[in-house]
């Protein structure tokens, strides 16, 4: 059975192992992947939270970032990531369902993400919680070719 947890300074490596190994297996690490994973503990500190889907023996088998840009007061969903032999059992699913239920118990009102079209699953993910696309201007990842937006007025969804 897996659960989900928020941020505890022992899964730090995790939260960097499961995403270098996303980005490697399809894309390159790129400077904004290191500036993120050399600071790991400001995505707490600067107002934002890191959730882990772990097994029962605590094993961290996913794991994904709402970052507070604290410049422009906006939130990411940022750095998602499920090991592949754990993947097809809706990890991701529950991350982003916590991630959505904290935001809304934060009075978060907008999350945006930037991801790659050629990543189906999570694309189709992200949809169903209720991101929609946006124009995309200005991204900080090479690798991204799409902008999706949530914003709690457009989601109706309950989320548990």
């Amino acid at each position: 059975m897996i659960h989900i947890t928020t941020y505890r300074p022992e899964y730090e490596y995790d939260f960097i192992r499961l995403n270098k190994q996303w980005i490697e297996t399809y894309f390159r690490i790129e400077p904004s992947d290191i500036e993120t994973f050399s600071h790991v503990k400001d995505i707490i500190k600067d107002g934002g939270q890191i959730f882990f889907a772990l097994t029962d023996d605590n094993n961290v088998v996913g794991c994904c970032a709402l970052k507070h840009h604290v410049l422009d007061d906006t939130y990411e969903l940022a750095k998602m990531a499920v090991s592949p032999q754990f993947q097809g059992l809706h990890i991701g699913h529950k991350l982003v369902h916590n991630l959505l239920d904290y935001a809304k118990q934060h009075g978060i009102k907008r999350i945006f993400l930037e991801g790659n079209t050629h990543l189906e699953a999570s694309i189709a993910l992200y949809r169903s919680v209720g991101f929609k696309e946006k124009p995309l201007q200005g991204n900080a990842y090479e690798r991204c070719d799409i902008l999706m937006e949530w914003t709690d007025y457009m989601s109706n969804m309950r989320f548990n």
